[in-house]
């Protein structure tokens, strides 16, 4: 167990300023490291609108939102480095994403105070050799979260990870959805996010249908989508209108409402996505389902099963880390998967009859 510091109180900026999944990744072990270090303040610098992730956040903790759009190139950085020197005085300052703007903001830190930097180390290399096309080295690689552990332990930051969920093992409060959502019975509650950004992370939306009339087969099931933008949700309304007890979630909350709808869940099914960690982080498992991408590249969410993760056994996989590669072969053959496999690993995991 680590011993917590009782010598010195830091004053530690942390950076990370997307995508969703990364923001969401970072959570657990935010909330672990203020845990450990009740005496430090720790103060988290990212986009304005991921402050709704962060719920009943660790006292010393502070969430800084800003609209990076003010503070491109070198002097608005400067701008920045200036705002957060004077406001904060860090001595520790935590890169989580290594860019180009945090990197210039280390070397402002770095140069003009003296500031202790440390950043993540993403394992840049391993990762082409993980999805080279033609000499594949198919091995498990560190995850994003001893990633970021990382970080702080060589700050001089150790810790153990304690974060169960944003609801401290419970769940959230729903009362707001009281006259749009049924209450929950014995009903199996199935959530399922059907999108991803990249398309060599999308499973076909024919072959999710099947999924979904799968599922509904089922007398005791309701299935709740999720998504975001108005393609996505005509799609799925076509679906709920064909397909009984099924609920578009789509456009009815913000993160915030939407982290505490899932804590109520009793599955979510969904890409290697943003999705998937957002289910982690409301302390729900997840069935996803892996195309281009792999968990050998550490992104599994937070305290998910390897057993969960539904992929095919393919040469040609992972071809990238971030499904964002055009398929080699021009098909994504990577996405092939049966539907009845899909419906038969939900059902075996929720205890579905």
């Amino acid at each position: 167990m680590v011993q917590k510091s009782k010598e010195k109180k830091h004053t530690v900026l942390i950076t990370r300023f997307s995508a969703v999944g990364d923001i969401a990744m970072s959570i657990p072990l935010l909330y672990s490291v203020c845990n450990s270090y009740p005496q430090s303040r720790f103060v988290f610098v990212s986009r304005e609108r991921f402050g709704q992730f962060f719920i009943d956040k660790p006292q010393n903790l502070e969430f800084i939102g800003i609209n990076t759009d003010e503070f491109k190139g070198f002097f608005g950085l400067f701008k920045l480095y200036r705002k957060l020197r004077k406001e904060y005085r860090p001595d520790i300052f935590a890169d989580l994403h290594d860019v180009l703007r945090t990197k210039i903001l280390r070397m402002y830190f770095t140069l003009f105070s003296g500031t202790k930097c440390r950043h993540i180390i993403k394992g840049r290399r391993e990762k082409r050799e993980l999805t080279n096309p033609d000499n594949k080295c198919k091995i498990q690689l560190k995850s994003t979260f001893e990633r970021y552990r990382d970080v702080f332990t060589r700050a001089g930051l150790p810790f153990e990870p304690d974060f169960l969920s944003l609801f401290k093992g419970e769940k959230g409060n729903i009362e707001e959805f009281a006259g749009t959502i049924p209450e929950k019975g014995n009903d199996k509650w199935i959530g399922i996010a059907p999108f991803a950004r990249h398309q060599g992370k999308i499973y076909p939306l024919e072959r999710m249908e099947k999924v979904v009339e799968g599922l509904t087969a089922y007398s005791n099931t309701r299935i709740f989508f999720f998504g975001n933008g108005t393609e996505e949700e005509k799609i799925v309304n076509q679906w709920c209108s064909k397909y009984r007890h099924t609920i578009s979630f789509i456009g009815k909350s913000n993160f915030n409402g939407e982290l505490r709808f899932i804590s109520h869940l009793d599955v979510m099914v969904c890409m290697d996505s943003a999705n998937m960690h957002i289910a982690s982080l409301a302390g729900t498992p997840a069935i996803s389902i892996w195309g281009a991408t792999s968990p050998l590249a550490g992104f599994l969410g937070w305290k998910q099963k390897e057993e969960d993760c539904i992929g095919l056994q393919l040469e040609c996989r992972p071809c990238s880390i971030f499904g964002n590669k055009p398929c080699m072969h021009g098909d994504y053959r990577c996405m092939e998967i049966d539907p009845r496999i899909i419906v038969e690993r939900i059902t075996r995991k929720i205890g579905l009859t």
